[in-house]
């Protein structure tokens, strides 16, 4: 599962012309799931996303979450995000789970950030449309999670 979070200013997601979803300060996060990817690295997404502390304190540090500033988070889900671009010129996407599995895990994130997390304003795309989203990003902060990644154990410095 791969979600690349970016923090916001503001942004939006219009879909046949008609805006579908719309956060001020926040997150903006483009949601990806893989062939294999399961509910437990779901849950681990969602944790590090309402935890992450990207937002600057009175001094100008990163160091406050989400809940700390009441900020809001936008979900576009993503199947490009599981581009292979090894061979050719023309990205296969035979990583990314299958429509089915991938809305499931999508909408099951989504649920965590609400309920188990508490974020109030979580807004979404729609699974599967053509969307277009505007962002302003603030910072610029991006930050991309792998649930491959973060189920690695951290190896600490040797020396």
């Amino acid at each position: 599962m791969r979600a690349i979070i970016q923090r916001v200013a503001h942004a939006s997601v219009t879909i046949d012309g008609s805006v579908k979803g719309r956060i001020n300060q926040g997150f903006l996060v483009l949601f990806g799931a893989g062939e294999g990817d399961t509910f437990a690295q779901a849950e681990l997404l969602a944790k590090k996303t309402a935890g992450m502390r990207v937002f600057c304190d009175a001094q100008g540090k990163m160091n406050l979450s989400l809940a700390d500033v009441g900020g809001s988070v936008l979900v576009i889900s993503q199947f490009t995000l599981y581009a292979d671009c090894r061979r050719g010129n023309r990205p296969s996407f035979t990583g990314a789970a299958a429509p089915d599995k991938a809305d499931e895990l999508y909408e099951y994130y989504v649920k965590l950030l609400r309920e188990e997390y508490g974020i109030a304003d979580v807004q979404t795309g729609e699974f599967g449309a053509d969307m277009k989203v505007e962002l302003l990003n603030d910072g610029p902060v991006t930050i991309i999670l792998d649930s491959v990644e973060l189920e690695r154990p951290r190896r600490e410095n040797q020396g």
